[in-house]
């Protein structure tokens, strides 16, 4: 159990969540408000997704680069953490698995990291494995070939990636890569459970992915919907730092919507009562060795 901790807030994520809550942050400007909000509560990095004006899931380039404008032209300081997870989404066919559906997203590896090639965050996420996301015909492509290739240009320019691992496979690869010598020391890994149909939100789960992580890395976890909260705490117990935010649950309590900013107070009063207190953006720089470009 650390004595210090930092707290991440996944501020919109890219899933079906823009009808069910609406204040969910859907513009750049709302995403950048957001992330800033989050920072002012207690977060130390803003995890960021970008969404159209009617709340679809995006990945176009000037959706990001006016969010990761507004938030550093802001007097608040934040770790800038993009997401490179879309653009992996084949949607099989029900009669003919070579007739994908209207769900398809499908990107070249450079262009699911052109994101974080032109705005340079400070980190940004790899999804490191292959992943049947949720009960429908949609699986996430990550094939080992291009995730080294992303990894391998991401160190070349100086933005970390965070390991995201939603299954024991994905953190076995991640470890995989810090061994290749593709990730810069200390690597960062995320565990994110209880997404259906990777690893359940409990803690054999994240006890086994901690097992298999470097000894050097540094790791962050999370659990969705109801069970976020209680994995603030897990995570803190075990070892790791927490991660919030509407991505991963829209309430803060039974039948009561949330803000980021009321999600990381929540976390904040969770780790308090543990004893331990929440890194300051410029310690988890200093943890997490970033480099944090103009």
């Amino acid at each position: 159990m650390n004595n210090k901790v930092f707290i991440s807030c996944a501020v919109t994520g890219s899933g079906d969540t823009a009808g069910k809550h609406p204040d969910l942050p859907k513009t750049p400007e709302q995403i950048a408000k957001a992330s800033i909000e989050a920072a002012k509560a207690g977060a130390a990095i803003a995890h960021i997704h970008v969404r159209e004006k009617d709340g679809t899931p995006s990945r176009r380039l000037e959706l990001y680069k006016e969010v990761v404008d507004r938030i550093r032209s802001s007097d608040t300081d934040v770790i800038i953490n993009l997401t490179t997870g879309m653009g992996g989404d084949l949607d099989i066919g029900e009669n003919s698995p070579l007739q994908f559906g209207p769900l398809t997203d499908m990107a070249n590896v450079t262009e699911r990291i052109a994101n974080a090639e032109q705005f340079l965050p400070e980190i940004c996420t790899l999804d490191c494995g292959t992943l049947n996301f949720g009960d429908g015909s949609v699986i996430t492509i990550n094939t080992p070939r291009d995730l080294r290739k992303a990894a391998k240009r991401l160190k070349e320019i100086k933005v970390k990636p965070e390991i995201e691992a939603f299954d024991l496979g994905n953190m076995w690869f991640g470890a995989q890569l810090y061994k290749e010598g593709l990730l810069s020391d200390p690597p960062m890994f995320q565990m994110c459970l209880g997404i259906p149909w990777g690893a359940p939100a409990t803690p054999l789960a994240m006890q086994a992915m901690k097992d298999i992580m470097p000894k050097e890395g540094v790791w962050s976890g999370f659990a969705i919907s109801k069970n976020e909260m209680p994995f603030v705490a897990q995570t803190v117990v075990m070892g790791g730092n927490p991660r919030v935010g509407l991505e991963d649950n829209l309430y803060l309590s039974k039948g009561k919507l949330a803000t980021n900013a009321q999600l990381v107070e929540k976390a904040m009063r969770i780790i308090n009562d543990l004893g331990v207190t929440a890194m300051t953006p410029e310690e988890t720089r200093e943890k997490l060795k970033l480099t944090k470009h103009n």
